[in-house]
C-alpha cells in the first residue's frame, strides 16, 4: 500500500472512527490495516482504542454522563436550569431529594429578561427604578414616584415559565415599615379564571401579630399569610402564621408543595399548614412588593431605598420525580 491514504481509505477510516467500537472497527481491519506502515498503524490503533474506551466526549472530560435539561410542565421559555438523572444536588429544604427533579433555579447573578418581567400583566412597567440585582440577590425596595406616592413592583415569569404541581421555594428577608406588602405566590390569568396560591404575604403595618413597632416606631413583620384561591372570590384555605420573630432581620425559607389534591406549606423546612384543594392549571411565579391591604398605607415612617429591601437569595422549583 502507498504511504499516503487514498480518498476511499480516508472515508473508510472516518467510518471506523465515528463508529467508535472495537467490534465494528474490526469489520474493516482485514481490508484496511494490511500493509499500513507501522508508525501510521500504531497511530490509528491508538485513536480507535481511545474512542472505544470513551464513546461519549462528556464522559471523557468529566467522568459522568451529562443529560439534557428536563422537560417541564406547562409552558416555559428562556430557562437554563440543568438537572441530573439522579437526585437533585439542590433539593427542597427538609424534603427527600430523591423525590424531586429541579426545573427552575434562579440565583440572581443578573436580571434575565428571558425569564422575568418587571411588571404585572395588567399594568405598564414603571420606569422609576426600585429594584436591582446586587451581590447575588434580587432587591425590591419602597420608593415614591414623581407624585410622592409609593408604587408597586412585580417580578414574575408570566408567559416565560409555568408549572403544574411540584415544590416551590425562596429564601428571603422581608422589608419593614407601615404599608409594605411583600409576597411570593403562584398565579395564572386564564380567561376570566384566576387560580392562585399565596405562599407568603406579609403585612408589617398590620395589627399584631402581623407586625410590631421597634424602638424607632418602624413596623416590623412578625407573621405572614397563606391563602389558596381556586378562583377569584373562591377561597379554599387560609392561615395567618405567627412566626414570633422579626422576619426583616434574617433570611428565611418560604415554600409550598403542590400536589394534585393538596397544597402543603413550609417555613424553614417545617410544615405549618395544608389545604385540601384540586388545582390543575399551570401557574407562574410571582415576587412583588406592593403597598396597602392589611399593612395600611405607607407614610413618612416607612423606610425608603435599597437598605430596606425585599431581598431574595434564590427562587427554585422542582417537579415530582414520578410526575
Amino acid at each position: 500500500m502507498a504511504d499516503e491514504l487514498s480518498g476511499a481509505d480516508n472515508v473508510l477510516l472516518l467510518r471506523i472512527v465515528k463508529r467508535g467500537s472495537r467490534e465494528r472497527g474490526a469489520e474493516y481491519a482485514g481490508s484496511f490495516f494490511h500493509g499500513l506502515p507501522m508508525p501510521l498503524l500504531a497511530c490509528v490503533l491508538a485513536v480507535l482504542l481511545f474512542i472505544s474506551m470513551y464513546p461519549n466526549p462528556a464522559v471523557a472530560s468529566s467522568g459522568e454522563e451529562r443529560t439534557a435539561p428536563p422537560s417541564k410542565t406547562g409552558k416555559q421559555k428562556g430557562h437554563d436550569s440543568r438537572s441530573k438523572a439522579g437526585p437533585s444536588v439542590k433539593s427542597p429544604y427538609g424534603q427527600n431529594p430523591a423525590d424531586y427533579v429541579l426545573t427552575f433555579d434562579e440565583e440572581f447573578n443578573e436580571f434575565d429578561r428571558s425569564i422575568w418581567n418587571d411588571h404585572v400583566w395588567y399594568e405598564r412597567p414603571n420606569p422609576i427604578k426600585n429594584y436591582a440585582i446586587e451581590k447575588g440577590m434580587l432587591k425590591i425596595w419602597p420608593r415614591r414616584d414623581a407624585h410622592g406616592k409609593f408604587f408597586n413592583r412585580t417580578i414574575d415569569t408570566d408567559d416565560k415559565f409555568y408549572q403544574t404541581y411540584g415544590y416551590f421555594e425562596i429564601e428571603a428577608k422581608l422589608p419593614r415599615g407601615k404599608g409594605t406588602w411583600p409576597a411570593f405566590w403562584l398565579f395564572n390569568h386564564l380567561g376570566k379564571r384566576r387560580p392562585e396560591i399565596d405562599i407568603m404575604e406579609a403585612y408589617a403595618g398590620g395589627v399584631e401579630p402581623w407586625g410590631k413597632k421597634d424602638g424607632d416606631g418602624v413596623a416590623r413583620p412578625t407573621a405572614y399569610g397563606i391563602t389558596v384561591w381556586l378562583d377569584e372570590g373562591k377561597r379554599a384555605g387560609y392561615l395567618q402564621y405567627d412566626a414570633k420573630m422579626d422576619l426583616s432581620k434574617e433570611f428565611h425559607k418560604y415554600a409550598a408543595k403542590w400536589e394534585p389534591d393538596k397544597i402543603t406549606f413550609y417555613f424553614d423546612g417545617k410544615r405549618i399548614h395544608s389545604v385540601d384543594a384540586r388545582m390543575s392549571d399551570p401557574m407562574y411565579i410571582m415576587l412583588d412588593l406592593w403597598f396597602g391591604s392589611d399593612s395600611g398605607e405607607p407614610d413618612d415612617s416607612t423606610p425608603e431605598g435599597p437598605s430596606n429591601s425585599f431581598e431574595v437569595k434564590y427562587v427554585r422549583a422542582w417537579r415530582f420525580r414520578n410526575q
